[in-house]
C-alpha cells in the first residue's frame, strides 16, 4: 500500500510540475499587434464582452452591458468594427413602478490603408451613438488623418491616430415646458492613443483615450478606459475596466462627466 501510495505521490507531482494552463488560448499571451499577425488575411477575428446583473429586494434591478470587437487585418487594410451597450432597469418592489435609468448604444467603425513603414496607416473614423439620457437624440463623428506606432518596447506599444473631422448631434423634439434642444455641426480634431503593457503571460493592461477637440466653439469631448485582461482558461477572459467619458459642454441640468466601474467576461473568437 505505502508503494502504490508513493507510485501516485509521485504522478501527481509530475503532472503539476508543467503548467497546467500551459496550452491556454492565444489572446491571453499576444499583444494586439502579434493577434493582428497571425490572423492577417482572416474574414473576421475578435472577442466579445458581457456582463450581466440582477438585483432583488426592496427594488428589482437589472443591469446589462455587451460590447464587441471585430477586426479585418489584409494585405493593405486593417478594419475594426466596435458595438458597445449599457442598460439598466428598476423596478420598485412596494408600487411595481418600473424606471429606466441608464440606456446606450454606441457603434464605431475604422478602416486603415497601410503606407510605407510597418505600422504607419492612413485612417478613416466613424462613429454613432444614441444615449436616452444624454438630452441629445443622437451624436456622431467622423475623422480621417494618419497613424503610426509611438513606442514599442519589451512590454509596451504606444500607438496613436491624429487627424481633422465633422461632428453632428441632433436636438431631442421639444417636450410641453421645455426648451427644444439645437442641434449642432462643427468641425475637430481627434486624438487617439492606445497604451498596450503585458503585465504577465495571461494578463494585459490597455489604456485607450480619445479627444475631440472643437474647432468650432461646440463641445470638446474626452473618452478613457483604463482596463486590465486576465485569461481564465481557453478564449475566456475577465475584465476590470474604469470608463470617463467628459464633455465640456453638456445639455441643460446634465453633468459634463460619465464614469463607469465594471467587472465583465470577454469571450476571444476567430
Amino acid at each position: 500500500m505505502r508503494f502504490i501510495a508513493l507510485l501516485i505521490a509521485c504522478w501527481s507531482v509530475s503532472c503539476w510540475a508543467v503548467d497546467p494552463f500551459e496550452d491556454f488560448h492565444e489572446y491571453g499571451q499576444l499583444t494586439d499587434a502579434e493577434i493582428h499577425e497571425i490572423h492577417q488575411g482572416e474574414m473576421f477575428y475578435g472577442d466579445a464582452e458581457f456582463g450581466f446583473i440582477v438585483t432583488r429586494g426592496n427594488t428589482d434591478s437589472t443591469s446589462f452591458k455587451l460590447r464587441s470587437n471585430i477586426y479585418q487585418d489584409f494585405t493593405h487594410w486593417r478594419n475594426q468594427l466596435k458595438f458597445d451597450s449599457l442598460y439598466r432597469r428598476d423596478v420598485d418592489a412596494e408600487t411595481g413602478e418600473e424606471t429606466i435609468s441608464a440606456q446606450r448604444f454606441f457603434g464605431s467603425a475604422q478602416t486603415n490603408y497601410k503606407v510605407g513603414e510597418k505600422n504607419a496607416s492612413l485612417f478613416f473614423y466613424a462613429d454613432y451613438e444614441e444615449d436616452e439620457f444624454s438630452g441629445l437624440e443622437y451624436k456622431a463623428t467622423v475623422a480621417t488623418g494618419y497613424g503610426n506606432r509611438l513606442y514599442k518596447g519589451v512590454k509596451n506599444t504606444v500607438d496613436f491616430d491624429i487627424g481633422p473631422g465633422l461632428y453632428r448631434s441632433e436636438g431631442k423634439p421639444a417636450e410641453e415646458g421645455e426648451e427644444p434642444t439645437e442641434s449642432e455641426t462643427g468641425y475637430l480634431l481627434r486624438l487617439a492613443l492606445q497604451w498596450e503593457r503585458t503585465v504577465s503571460k495571461r494578463t494585459r493592461f490597455n489604456q485607450f483615450i480619445s479627444a475631440e477637440q472643437s474647432l468650432s466653439g461646440l463641445n470638446s469631448r474626452l473618452k478613457s478606459e483604463t482596463s486590465l485582461i486576465s485569461q481564465i482558461m481557453g478564449q475566456l477572459s475577465l475584465k476590470f475596466a474604469y470608463l470617463y467619458r467628459y464633455n465640456s459642454k453638456p445639455e441643460e441640468d446634465k453633468r459634463n462627466f460619465d464614469s463607469e466601474l465594471s467587472a465583465t467576461f470577454v469571450y476571444s473568437f476567430n
